[in-house]
């Protein structure tokens, strides 16, 4: 599955969409109107000083549809270059969120941890001390 995400000018908006339906693309999609932020196009914060505003579309899809979206904004952008129309591009999401150090590794023993991430070479943490309460009586809590 490829991930896109779109973020381009309001100005532009039914432009995308149009080129969408021409290139029969994009029918599962979510849309994000009204997005404000900073980009190389310069500001977009719907306000008095800079009044306009983005939107985003996020389509999850396979390559083939991933390149009729490609080829639907590069015509739009085409178009209208400098209305700040940005496509990204992301393969899967990774499959393994949390791989451990060697050195982490080593700590809890798990050796297939280690051998699966070799990179991480820092030692362990030193352990932290035992935190004791002495109460009136001297007694240990």
């Amino acid at each position: 599955m490829i991930r896109i995400e779109i973020i381009a000018n309001h100005s532009v908006e039914e432009n995308i969409f149009e080129a969408f339906r021409h290139e029969k693309a994009a029918a599962y999609y979510t849309w994000f109107p009204g997005v404000f932020g900073t980009g190389r196009s310069g500001p977009r914060m719907g306000d008095a000083v800079w009044p306009e505003e983005n939107f985003v579309i996020v389509v999850w899809c396979e390559e083939a549809e991933a390149e009729r979206i490609e080829r639907a904004v590069a015509s739009v952008k085409k178009h209208f270059p400098d209305e700040g129309i940005k496509l990204f591009k992301m393969s899967d999401a990774p499959r393994h969120v949390y791989l451990p150090t060697p050195a982490a590794a080593a700590v809890t023993g798990d050796a297939a941890a280690t051998a699966a991430n070799p990179v991480g070479t820092a030692e362990p943490p030193p352990p932290k001390p035992k935190r004791t309460y002495t109460g009136p009586e001297g007694e240990n809590r």
